[in-house]
Parts: structure tokens; sequence; C-alpha cells
């Protein structure tokens, strides 16, 4: 009996080093498998800051364009319809947010669409960095891609002080004035105020109030 016992348990202790060796091994996937997803979460984190900050910095460059048009007789009829931003800069502000989170904008990867009184960007970018060595061949050289798109848009309707609104498109300055007068806008989430366009605050103060920059899915 004595010696069955030690040949018994001479046999289990092979199967004993395999479970351990399998459970080890499990182990390092399941690791693997983490790194793997916090490099994708990085790589979403950077896209979503890259985007939203291409973003701001085309309603920071719609100033000019956006007060001069209210000086002039279908003014913002005529901004809504074109482009609203500078060639390089939104991009260049993404990609130096994606570097202050490890990544980097790919080639092409900062794409606009202009549409009236809103604007869209798409930003995808690659991590520096990779998954890092593991029981899985090629993470050590395998980055993750994400991509992001935040919206610029116009949240106001508009129309000349006292006057009716324009039909067809929420209304408009008055198109026989060659120097139109004040002008009353009504926002989301404020009440309607008049805006002078011959005295008008810093664009600093005035981007918030009249567009919205945030994320899209």
């Amino acid at each position: 009996m004595i010696g069955r016992q030690r040949r018994d348990g001479g046999q289990a202790f092979p199967i004993y080093i395999m479970m351990v060796a399998g459970l080890l091994f499990l182990a390092f996937v399941f690791f693997t498998v983490g790194k793997a997803s916090a490099t994708r979460n990085g790589a979403q984190g950077a896209a979503d800051a890259a985007a939203l900050a291409a973003a701001q910095e085309a309603r920071d460059q719609m100033g000019p364009g956006f007060l001069a048009a209210l000086l002039l007789p279908g003014g913002l009829d005529e901004f809504f319809e074109g482009n609203h931003f500078g060639s390089g800069a939104p991009c260049n502000r993404a990609q130096y947010f994606a570097a202050e989170n490890r990544s980097d904008v790919v080639p092409g990867g900062c794409q606009w669409n202009s549409g009236f009184m809103r604007d869209e960007v798409t930003v995808e970018v690659e991590t520096r960095y990779t998954v890092g060595d593991s029981v899985i061949p090629g993470t050590e050289t395998r980055h993750a891609t994400a991509k992001a798109t935040a919206v610029v848009e116009f949240r106001c309707s508009w129309k000349p002080a006292d006057k009716e609104d324009k039909p067809g498109n929420g209304g408009g300055p008055d198109e026989n004035k060659d120097n139109p007068g004040p002008i009353a806008f009504k926002c989301d989430g404020r009440d309607s105020f008049l805006l002078d366009p011959l005295n008008l605050d810093p664009w600093e103060e005035l981007a918030e109030v009249f567009f919205a920059v945030h994320l899209v899915d």
C-alpha cells in the first residue's frame, strides 16, 4: 500500500507542475491584455485631447471673420457658409496635445468637415509607446491608435433688434441697411441679449457664448 501511494504521488506531481505553469501562463496573458487595454485607453485619451484642442483653436481663429461679418448686411449667413478656421494652426494644436500625451497625429489624421453653423474635426493618433514585451509575440512593437471627433457649433439664433426673423434661416442682419445696428441674439442657456457690432467685447469673452466645443461619438 505504501509503495502504491508513493507511485500515485509521483504521478500527480507532474500534473501539479503543468497546472501551475498553465495558471502562470494565463496570468501573464491577462496581464498582457490589461497592458494592451491601458495602451488603447491612453491612445483614446490623446485623441480626445487633440480633437478638443483643434476645435478650440479653430473657435479662437473664427473671431476676426465672425466680428467682421456682424458689420455686413447678410454677413453672418455668408460667414457660416464658408471656411471658418485658419489652414494649419488647429491641426498643429492637435499635434501639440497629442505629444503631451505621448502620441502623434498620424499623417493625414486631422480632417475637417465644415457645414452651416457647425464644423467637425476628426483626429487620429498613434501612441509613441507600445504594449511592451509579453508572452504574446509582437506586442513589443505594437502601438495603439484611436480617433476622436470634436465639433465647433454655433448655438444662437439672431435678428436685427426690433425686427422680425428672416424666414428659413433663423434670422440675420437687415440686408437694406449699410450699417447694421444692434443685433438680438438668443443662445442656449442664456436670455436674449443685444450686441452692438460697433462696440464689441473681446472675442475671448464672446467665443464661449456663441460657440460650443465638445466631443461627439
